[in-house]
């Protein structure tokens, strides 16, 4: 018979599912709190990159708009138009660069939670070759 303790070899089908819940119970939290830390950590990062692009695009717009100015300015007497032209076409490559440089950086970033994931997908690889079924 049973005598009621978890580690005792006659534990019964009762202790053992109690072993099991809690198991499942402390993994689930663990694995919870590394989706929670993860969770922190981007919303730092997207705010840190936040801050710094509102910086560098105010800093980038006074000075564009400095440098266009002087160069319309520099060049009104002679070349009306072309200054014009040439200051819209430094914009137009400014911008192509810009979105060119953000589709490389999702492309290369990692997924958010990508470790949360992991060690789920790691988790059902041993359930499954554990207790069976296809993985």
């Amino acid at each position: 018979m049973s005598d009621g303790t978890p580690g005792g070899s006659g534990r019964g089908l009762r202790g053992a599912l109690t072993e099991l819940g809690a198991s499942l119970l402390g993994l689930a939290h663990t694995r919870l709190e590394l989706a929670a830390v993860e969770f922190d950590e981007v919303i730092e990062r997207t705010v840190a990159r936040l801050v710094l692009l509102l910086v560098a695009l105010m800093s980038f717009a006074f000075a564009l708009l400095a440098a266009s100015t002087l160069f319309v300015v520099i060049f009104w007497d002679t070349h009306p138009i072309a200054a014009l032209c040439a200051v819209a076409l430094a914009y137009l490559l400014i911008g192509l660069f810009a979105l060119w440089q953000l589709s490389v950086r999702n492309q290369t970033d990692a997924p958010p939670f990508a470790a949360t994931l992991a060690e789920f997908e790691r988790d059902r690889a041993w359930f499954t070759g554990r207790f069976g079924g296809d993985p």
